[in-house]
């Protein structure tokens, strides 16, 4: 019964959508990390893409009132710091929903950037909208911090990159 319960939580909190990236879920995101049911409690772990995430709050009020919703009592939602996320975590449901969106997804993994040895350096980011990798940062920052702003030269359109984390 208590997985049953689990899968039950799970599926709620993960339909939470983001609120900087709406079409994204915190599941497609990987903010997410886990659920637990002890009794009648259940406790949620999430992670924020920064640690300074404006929206972590709205995604901690969102989990819980969709918690209550689906008929739990008494909810924990606890913001997990370590390990800090990463956009390996991401699922691949969630990369196709920022292309289609608009935003180019992250490439590679971040794990690389860790590594010891040549610098791995960036050949191009793919334009979300026409396709072409002829494109620029125009900032290192974008709509939220975990976004670069970029152009594309092809179709002239500026694009939002999620930056590897």
């Amino acid at each position: 019964m208590v997985t049953g319960l689990r899968e039950r939580a799970w599926e709620a909190a993960a339909a939470v959508k983001d609120p900087e990236v709406p079409v994204l879920t915190i599941e497609d995101l990987g903010v997410l990390r886990d659920v637990t049911v002890d009794g009648d409690r259940i406790r949620v772990d999430i992670t924020p893409t920064y640690s300074g995430c404006p929206a972590m709050d709205t995604i901690r009020d969102d989990v819980e009132l969709a918690l209550i919703r689906a008929g739990f009592g008494e909810v924990e939602v606890r913001l997990v710091l370590a390990p800090a996320w990463t956009t390996d975590w991401m699922t691949e449901e969630g990369k196709r929903k920022l292309t289609e969106y608009g935003i180019a997804p992250p490439s590679g993994h971040a794990a690389l950037r860790q590594a010891q040895g040549p610098v791995r350096i960036s050949l191009g980011v793919r334009c979300p909208r026409c396709g072409s990798l002829d494109t620029r940062e125009l900032s290192r920052f974008g709509s939220t911090s975990c976004k670069a702003l970029y152009e594309c030269r092809a179709c002239l359109e500026p694009f939002d990159h999620f930056k590897v984390i």
